[in-house]
């Protein structure tokens, strides 16, 4: 099976410039492809992660990727997919930017593999030396405004109004194609959906310009089953950084999958084989309350994110949290996976007494009532249920000599940590 076939199969292949003439050129040997990725964030989402894994699919199959990192571009801002302006960043902020998003996809994509290896470049380095007049005159005149303004990312916003900055960020996009093209031969650039635009405007001006047939691919952009934005969350964005989303946090994402997007989710986000994905959807048509699945794709996501360890730690949280065995759990685990519960902290080395400390943490709205989460069972400390209203906590009953972990009711937990 070629790439353009598994991408179907995994549902990424959403829009192709020329299929026939992409497929034929694919059946005569590798070639090279790049995806660009602007630093909009200290961190790439997992959102992003579909488009990593794109270029990564496109190496395991022989083809040469080229991560782009828009340090450049990033000082523009893209309007596709926005209904009003980008703020501006400095270009300290970019820069910085520019170089944690490089790191994160040196993670992804192979450098070391001496037949096809991957390369990272930022554009930057080629759009800093571009002159105004010779960016209008030689890359400018090539687009016509109303070929532009059909375009999907400009015409949304003709409403709301775009700046002649954020107008011209397709020209720039396009003029990364052409230098990629001509300084590193690339015959394909791949994106997100809402690329499209961008994408077919630069295999437009290698042609009017060059006279060379390039290609572009679009992946839709991932939604859940109900429609919602893929990666957000309450608590915000899932991102690939592991101080913005710790590896638990990002295990339980996928845990709580539903049960309509397992099996996408496992095509796009795994590499397991089209057998092993076909087996694991009868799983969830015909025993979904065993999960397997959704533990397969929480398993391979966070192996692949955060590495193998981070994965196994993840699950050992889950497991202490969910089935009652908090103490099991060394310091750095309760901190994990307890990251985003609300917490407590008490100076000192004092003991304490439950009631108080259920009224002072917040955990119970007074001590009355604390008394009466207490009676009725509601109060649990370190998986033990405490029904005793005059229960004092000394330094020897703290989970690694610092922690007490609450919960009230079947799932509120709080975490009380003493500075010593």
């Amino acid at each position: 099976m070629d790439v353009i076939q598994d991408l179907e199969f995994r549902g990424l292949l959403y829009q192709v410039t020329d299929r026939d003439g992409l497929a034929a050129r694919l059946s005569k040997g590798p070639l090279t492809l790049y995806n660009g990725f602007d630093p909009t964030a200290d961190s790439l989402t997992i959102g992003n992660l579909v488009a990593i894994l794109l270029l990564r699919r496109f190496q395991l199959a022989g083809n040469h990727p080229i991560g782009v990192v828009g340090g450049g571009t990033g000082l523009v801002g893209d309007p596709s997919g926005k209904n009003t302006e980008r703020q501006l960043n400095e270009s300290e902020v970019v820069e910085e930017w520019t170089a944690k998003v490089r790191g994160q996809l040196s993670r992804f994509l192979d450098f070391e593999v001496k037949s096809n290896p991957a390369r990272i470049v930022n554009n930057y380095d080629w759009l800093s030396q571009l002159g105004t007049l010779e960016f209008l005159r030689d890359v400018g005149k090539h687009f016509p405004v109303n070929y532009m303004l059909a375009k999907d990312s400009v015409s949304s916003r003709l409403d709301a109004g775009i700046s002649f900055t954020e107008f011209s960020y397709m020209i720039m996009q396009s003029y990364d194609y052409l230098w990629l093209s001509e300084n590193m031969g690339c015959e394909l650039q791949t994106g997100g959906s809402d690329q499209w635009g961008n994408i077919t405007a630069g295999v437009d001006l290698i042609r009017r310009t060059r006279a060379l047939s390039v290609y572009g691919l679009t992946c839709p952009l991932v939604t859940n089953a109900d429609g919602s934005k893929l990666g957000k969350t309450v608590a915000g964005a899932i991102w690939l950084d592991e101080q913005l989303t710790t590896p638990y946090q990002f295990y339980q994402y996928w845990m709580n999958s539903n049960d309509e997007d397992v099996v996408p989710y496992l095509k796009i986000f795994t590499f397991l084989s089209h057998s092993e994905i076909d087996e694991l959807a009868e799983e969830v048509k015909n025993k979904p309350w065993e999960r397997v699945a959704h533990r397969t794709l929480a398993r391979e996501a966070t192996t692949l994110v955060h590495r193998k360890e981070a994965m196994i730690r993840a699950e050992n949280i889950s497991n202490a949290l969910f089935y009652g065995k908090v103490s099991d759990l060394t310091a750095g685990e309760i901190e994990e996976g307890l990251h985003d519960v609300p917490s407590y902290v008490i100076e000192g080395d004092s003991s304490v007494k439950l009631v108080d400390l259920l009224a002072e943490a917040k955990i119970s709205p007074s001590k009355r009532r604390a008394r009466e989460d207490i009676a009725n069972g509601a109060i649990s400390v370190n998986d033990e249920r405490c029904s005793d209203t005059e229960k004092v906590f000394v330094p020897a009953d703290r989970l690694k000599g610092r922690y007490l972990v609450i919960r009230r009711g079947k799932s509120s937990y709080h975490l009380v940590k003493w500075n010593v």
